[in-house]
């Protein structure tokens, strides 16, 4: 016979193995945000708000509020760490573990973001933190690539006509638009091979990390961007972000 002591030990038990096996699905990120913002005209993109809330608290809004994710980590620039830790304080971002600073470029910021996770961590999620209409299906179907892939990545299909040129801007070919798809975060990746990517191919400059993934012959996965999970880099990008946020899903 269970009295009500065993029973509340039972539940707890339970509740407590319930927890370990969610946490077992679970991913952490690393939101870089820590670049120059060179083409801004000196306004640092990351607070720069979109309606009346800074671009970097959007952003991390969306991992705070999706259940797959548990913890996220914030790569930013040395001087701006104090104003993203009471950006994190007056939001409420509970996940936050991390907020470091990054490197010279953005490969080198996000692996100032992998020393920070915990060991055994099999896969992590890598996003802009200058983009703020990632959604949550966006998130979840990376995470869910990851698992029968090495890397996967959301990229929207290109519905323009694209040319390759030379150095010169003469038009060399003609690429096949149907293949040509517009490469956007999140993107995630299995961190032991990843990790193995970066240290073999050490001389090179990458835009993404699935590049870096690519460039060492790893499956990469591509998942349904938006048009609307842009990367906000010019002060052109603030005004269309100001006309999306009305738009955009959560």
């Amino acid at each position: 016979m269970l009295f009500l002591g065993d029973f509340m030990q039972l539940t707890k038990s339970v509740l407590d193995y319930e927890r370990i096996c969610d946490a077992d699905n679970q991913l952490a990120v690393i939101i870089v945000a820590a670049g120059s913002s060179s083409r801004m005209q000196g306004i640092n993109k990351q607070f720069a708000e979109v309606k009346g809330i800074p671009v970097l608290a959007r952003t991390v809004s969306k991992f705070q509020k999706c259940e797959i994710i548990k913890s996220v980590i914030i790569v930013t620039k040395s001087e701006d760490i104090l104003k993203v830790q009471q950006l994190c304080d007056d939001y409420g971002f509970s996940k936050v573990t991390d907020i470091v600073a990054g490197g010279n470029n953005r490969t080198e910021s996000v692996r100032c973001g992998l020393e920070r996770l915990s060991k055994g961590e099999k896969n992590v999620l890598i996003h802009d933190g200058a983009r703020p209409f990632v959604t949550q299906k966006m998130i979840k179907d990376v995470a869910e690539a990851l698992k029968t892939s090495d890397c996967a990545l959301v990229a929207e299909k290109s519905v323009d006509t694209v040319k390759q040129t030379d150095s010169e801007a003469t038009v060399t070919a003609t690429l096949d638009r149907e293949r040509i798809y517009l490469a956007q975060t999140p993107q995630g990746v299995n961190v032991s091979k990843y990790k193995f990517a970066l240290n073999s191919i050490k001389d090179k400059t990458f835009t993404d990390d699935a590049s870096i993934m690519e460039a060492m012959g790893f499956k990469c996965v591509v998942c349904k961007g938006s048009p609307i999970n842009i990367k906000i880099t010019t002060k052109e990008d603030l005004m269309l972000a100001n006309a999306f946020a009305d738009v955009s899903e959560d």
